[in-house]
């Protein structure tokens, strides 16, 4: 996939830099041709030297370097078919955000029409800060390509988000953005995220745990692959993707109406809200003051969305997730044949690395013909382009323009 290609890869000042000798290694004997720039922080950490020998070309950091024909930054910047900074600390990103060029690096990102990879690694204070992540989602808003973090224990000795994906997530990532799949041109994607919330009062609700993750990997990924996205979610804390249209709701029934009114339009429909599936039969108008006595609030089913969807489909295929804490294969299975399901997505919740709120998935793909494909631990954005990679690949898909849906994280 990258026989030929003209990669930047910016290495920046943190200690993952090391890291980046693998992903240089990996990229150059896949074919590309690799240049290598360094910040002046960056060179504290890993030897040019290194860079080098395995890039097979001179590695750059110095912006007014005399030994190159021409203005280095801008040939440098036309030149690549992608850039790529990993590890990009906090101090890159900042940069990038707001356009600030004072070396090499943020010269060359700030002149390339290249698209921009960029895979952030740090401390998990820093991660979190709101300032950070003002700036990292600046960057996503403004159409760069963010891997995030993973989640674990990290040199400085704390644990939490901050540590770099994977190489090898990396390296999918950044084939990807050079050779688009576009087997979802033309179709139009309904997506639903989030969870849904139910009023007791004023004040409370009943709700769960869905962050809205995988739906909205599930909508990004979609419009990667050419489709136009309508994705109706939740409350979540997520930004909202650019170029998607975003429907938000907040309770079961809101949701339903939107479903159905976007559904016969829908070439898929990607259903992967965690709905409640419970509502009070009562709302409180005022907020319920604590007496320290028992309190009992009366609950009553709420519609059953997915369950809607497979009693009216016609030339629809439906997928469900399921979200489960035992028996996953037998409820899973139970749940596909219930509501009509082709295929369904299940995952354990008390797994470490598939709960709600994670970054990453382990999920079984479960198939109406009887087949079980189980794929480990990875991200969610990788957990979505296998589910569709398996969507397509469907008798029905092929044979006609059928819908998907999925329900749950």
């Amino acid at each position: 996939m990258f026989e030929g290609k003209r990669l930047v890869v910016g290495i920046t000042g943190g200690i993952a830099a090391y890291k980046a000798a693998d992903l240089v290694s990996r990229l150059s004997k896949e074919g590309a041709q690799v240049q290598v720039i360094l910040t002046e922080a960056a060179r504290h950490f890993i030897s040019p030297l290194t860079l080098a020998t395995l890039s097979r070309r001179p590695v750059l950091w110095d912006l007014f370097s005399e030994g190159h024909h021409g203005v280095q930054h801008i040939d440098v910047a036309q030149e690549a078919d992608l850039v790529v900074v990993a590890p990009a600390t906090a101090n890159i990103i900042a940069k990038m955000a707001v356009g600030l060029a004072d070396d090499l690096l943020s010269t060359v990102v700030l002149a390339t029409k290249a698209p921009v990879l960029v895979a952030p690694a740090m401390n998990v204070n820093m991660y979190e800060n709101p300032v950070f992540q003002q700036n990292l989602h600046r960057l996503q808003e403004l159409g760069f390509y963010v891997i995030e973090p993973e989640s674990g224990m990290l040199a400085c000795g704390m644990e939490g988000k901050g540590r770099l994906a994977p190489v090898e997530q990396i390296l999918q990532a950044a084939a990807g953005i050079l050779n688009p799949r576009r087997d979802l041109a033309g179709k139009t994607v309904l997506v639903t995220a989030g969870g849904t919330r139910e009023a007791i009062d004023p004040v409370r609700y009943i709700g769960n745990r869905s962050s809205g993750k995988m739906g909205y990997a599930m909508a990004a990924v979609a419009q990667e692959r050419g489709a136009r996205v309508v994705l109706i979610t939740g409350p979540t804390m997520l930004p909202p993707p650019p170029g998607i249209e975003v429907i938000g709701v907040e309770t079961t029934r809101e949701m339903q109406v939107e479903v159905l009114r976007y559904f016969p339009k829908a070439d898929i429909v990607v259903k992967a809200a965690a709905v409640a599936d419970y509502r009070p039969v009562s709302l409180s108008t005022h907020k319920l003051k604590k007496t320290g006595e028992k309190l009992t609030v009366e609950l009553e089913p709420n519609p059953d969305i997915l369950a809607e969807l497979g009693r009216l489909k016609d030339r629809q295929v439906l997928v469900g997730f399921a979200a489960e804490t035992e028996e996953l294969l037998a409820n899973a299975s139970h749940k596909m044949e219930k509501k009509k399901l082709d295929m369904i997505v299940a995952n354990d919740v008390t797994r470490e690395g598939a709960g709600f709120g994670s970054d990453t998935n382990i999920v079984s793909l479960l198939f109406a013909d009887g087949r079980v494909v189980e794929l480990p631990r990875m991200s969610k954005t990788e957990v979505a382009h296998r589910v569709f990679d398996h969507l397509v690949e469907l008798p029905a898909w092929r044979s006609k323009n059928h819908a998907y849906g999925m329900e749950e994280e």
